[in-house]
């Protein structure tokens, strides 16, 4: 990503919508907006392969592993505005686990890029299967989204759900409703 690229166009952008990028409070704001803007995309910049790191490891478990509550904070393709809020991911193993962090690792990877919540739940899920070649995954968001909330049809309470269920999760309603229950505790 080219900062001063980047940095060039906030400044054509703050004169386009009226302001003077010169006085004193945005003088910097065009260098800032850009850093910030490489921190937000950095997952186009990162490879799963080397999140995982080799964290995968051997085990004889074949229980359903979750992990709650993982913070979330994206920004929409449509509007470039920030959606946020919570991923729940659960798995059965078969002969390999993910080390703990991998998890919110993953979901940082896919949610710093212009995503669709949709879009970004189906990633999680597909690579937590493809890289434990579990007997089943689910991945639960839900997300508050600012281009809902502060423009648009200003809807401050809504709150958007989406999952992915892959494997044993998909196809038996027991274990999708096992997860289900157990997320929601």
């Amino acid at each position: 990503m080219n900062l001063e690229r980047v940095a060039a166009l906030v400044r054509e952008l703050l004169v386009e919508i009226g302001e003077d990028p010169d006085r004193e409070g945005l003088r910097r704001t065009p260098e800032r907006v850009a850093r910030a803007y490489e921190f937000l995309t950095s997952g186009y910049r990162q490879k799963v392969a080397d999140i995982i790191n080799n964290a995968v490891f051997e085990s004889h478990a074949n229980n359903m592993i979750i992990c709650r509550d993982i913070e979330v904070y994206s920004l929409c393709e449509h509007h470039m505005l920030p959606f946020f809020g919570k991923c729940h991911i659960g798995y059965i193993a078969r002969k390999k686990v993910l080390g703990l962090s991998k998890l919110a690792r993953i979901v940082d990877l896919y949610a710093r890029r212009l995503q669709i919540q949709e879009r970004l739940t189906a990633q999680i899920a597909r690579e937590i299967m493809d890289n434990t070649k579990a007997e089943g995954v689910g991945v639960v968001m839900e997300c508050r989204h600012l281009c809902m909330m502060m423009r648009g049809v200003e809807k401050q309470n809504s709150v958007m759900t989406t999952s992915s269920v892959l494997g044993s999760f998909h196809d038996d309603a027991p274990t999708r409703n096992e997860f289900m229950q157990l997320i929601h505790r």
